[in-house]
């Protein structure tokens, strides 16, 4: 039996409720925190879920604060859960050093190689322990679940979604790290965390599993056209878009035309994507 969340704070915010929360994790041998915001129709009924995983760097607070979905979550009566992006403080050596390795960086995978075996596990975290915990001590319906993300976190939500169809409702994303094993980011992560067989590596890129995927419904996809990743090739959108157009995935991909990477660009187009879910899930 999951233990029960430990609440650590709880604040009023749309006629519903942000709360934030810690527990023991199995998957991740560690604590780890999650946020929820649960709109005001759960005083008397379910609602559906949806997961948004975070990018480098960051906590379950920053969406909560800065994204402003919480009017629309509370319009289209949707419960928003966003986990933490990695384990903490687990005591591997080395784990703070790098800011897109290690705490902040889990990438959303179940990590093969030593050191980070043990804890970094943040894809059975994401799609079975978090899932289970949410559905015994809050007010949602699990059949009724999606997923999305930003940047490392979208990459989380388009390999979450594509490896577990029957699971998720829909799917979007904002400026994901799309095609990991083409980029340096994805690289780096994939070689600690999988090891050097590349073999591994296409278990969790989602421009490789789309193309086996029983998905069928349609991707949105925003990118901001000045986001300095997009010129990096970090991100590597068109990659995402060949491999769906290959595989008869529908996939709606919007360049924003002046936007960057941050939550300035999120907080834009917030409102399309949470309205994107709820037709999925209410269908």
């Amino acid at each position: 039996m999951l233990a029960v969340p430990e609440r650590l704070s709880s604040s009023r915010c749309f006629g519903g409720t942000v709360a934030f929360y810690r527990h023991h994790s199995i998957a991740c041998s560690s604590p780890m925190q999650f946020s929820v915001y649960l709109p005001p129709q759960v005083e008397g009924d379910r609602v559906p879920v949806l997961y948004f995983l975070s990018g480098l760097t960051c906590t379950e607070e920053n969406f909560m604060v800065k994204a402003g979905a919480q009017r629309y979550a509370a319009e289209l009566r949707i419960a928003i859960v966003v986990p933490d992006t990695s384990p903490r403080d687990t005591g591997i050596a080395g784990e703070d050093d790098d800011w897109d390795l290690g705490s902040g960086a889990g990438f959303y995978l179940d990590a093969t190689e030593e050191p980070w075996c043990n804890h970094y596990r943040m894809y059975s975290y994401v799609t079975e322990e978090l899932p289970q915990l949410i559905a015994e001590h809050f007010p949602i319906q699990p059949e009724r679940q999606s997923i999305f993300g930003h940047s490392m976190g979208g990459h989380g939500a388009l390999i979450c979604a594509l490896k577990n169809p029957d699971r998720y409702r829909s799917i979007s994303a904002l400026a994901p790290i799309a095609a990991p094993m083409q980029c340096p980011w994805g690289q780096k992560a994939f070689s600690a965390y999988l090891g050097g067989d590349r073999e591994r590596w296409l278990a969790y890129d989602a421009s490789e599993l789309v193309k086996t995927s029983n998905w069928s419904q349609s991707i949105l996809i925003d990118q901001g056209s000045a986001d300095p990743f997009l010129e990096q090739n970090q991100l590597l959108p068109d990659v995402f878009e060949r491999a769906c157009k290959t595989a008869n995935v529908p996939l709606e991909l919007r360049y924003r035309q002046g936007y960057e990477h941050g939550y300035y660009f999120i907080a834009s187009f917030i409102e399309d994507h949470i309205k994107h879910h709820g037709s999925a899930l209410y269908a």
